[in-house]
């Protein structure tokens, strides 16, 4: 009788970690898209550096309130997570720069064959049939709505190499760190986001600098370029927050899949509210397509033997931290 309550449960807590980071996610994009395509604020880096400062102002008062509880994370570790996810921010934002959008987008695609190469290398996770082709029907939807034109140079290939494996090996650690020490999402939010914050404001105005050669203290701000700032900022703690939980209750490899559900989204809510220049046939297939891999996959990688984790980590059961959100359910 308690089993399929606890199924029930876990079902519910999937679902509603999942809306949340999608519904964050697509807000975030659309609101972002607004500041920079309307106001013309193109400081993609330093920006990114103010969601996570506003994410560490949260992480404080929810401490302060005393509604997180006291963690540890190792400094090596800290700091292995903040190169990895600075250089995934930075390596993305330059990728774009220097490549085509077509390109672009594939770059982007391989992230899910990286992620599922470092699963199976570091955690010996083996793939069943139907959750590989599952994969590569979502692989082939998403780029058959998404890339058009492609381009390829040096510059920008060596930028992608490193924003795709940097964002695979930043998910994996999400994951891989909670599991090690009994973190919960927010607590390792806690541990990062102020390194991330502070290195990502030191470095991020030279680096937009030189992808966009504007300087952000000359950005000529007005009170709705501001009004947008803030609650791109507000967004963010909610796209942080149920990412680390996303992938913290699933895997690195299901949060790429499942995630591309938000590319899909913001495709149509940019046909909806910026005009339909774009939309055609084969658009529409393949959003559809995408959509179908994603609930193959679901289907496929929940299935026993769908995808299985052949190794185990160590856990820290010392520590009582919350526990990772890994608790109410298996891997996915």
């Amino acid at each position: 009788m308690g089993s399929p309550r606890k199924s029930d449960k876990k079902a519910a807590l999937d679902f509603a970690a999942w809306s949340f980071n999608i519904t964050s996610s697509v807000g975030i994009i659309m609101v972002n898209k607004a500041l920079m395509a309307t106001h013309g604020f193109s400081f993609a880096t330093t920006l990114t550096g103010l969601h996570l400062l506003t994410t560490t102002l949260m992480t404080i008062v929810f401490r302060w309130l005393g509604l997180s509880q006291p963690s540890h994370l190792p400094l090596p570790d800290l700091i292995k997570f903040v190169i990895f996810s600075n250089l995934s921010i930075v390596g993305m934002n330059v990728s774009l720069m220097w490549n085509s959008v077509g390109f672009y987008q594939i770059a982007k695609l391989c992230m899910i064959p990286a992620s599922c190469l470092l699963e199976v290398v570091f955690d010996r996770v083996h793939y069943s049939r139907d959750t590989k082709l599952s994969i590569m029907v979502v692989l082939v939807g998403v780029a058959v709505c998404t890339v058009t034109d492609v381009s390829v140079n040096a510059k920008g290939m060596l930028a992608a190499v490193i924003a795709v494996w940097s964002t695979a090996f930043q998910q994996y650690y999400v994951h891989y760190l909670q599991r090690k020490y009994s973190l919960n999402s927010f607590n390792l939010l806690a541990h990062t986001a102020p390194a991330q914050a502070g290195s990502l404001l030191l470095v991020g105005p030279f680096v937009d600098f030189l992808l966009t050669g504007k300087r952000v203290d000359h950005f000529n701000f007005t009170s709705l370029s501001l009004l947008f700032i803030v609650l791109s900022c507000i967004i963010a703690i909610g796209v942080n927050l149920s990412q680390f939980i996303c992938i913290g209750r699933f895997s690195a490899v299901s949060f790429q899949v499942l995630g591309h559900m938000k590319t899909v989204l913001v495709l149509f809510l940019g046909f909806l509210f910026f005009g339909k220049e774009g939309l055609n046939l084969h658009v529409v297939l393949g959003m559809i397509l995408a959509v179908l891999g994603m609930m193959w996959y679901g289907n496929a990688s929940a299935k026993p033997g769908g995808k299985e984790r052949r190794s185990v980590l160590p856990v820290r059961s010392e520590r009582h931290n919350g526990g990772s959100e890994d608790k109410d359910g298996g891997e996915k």
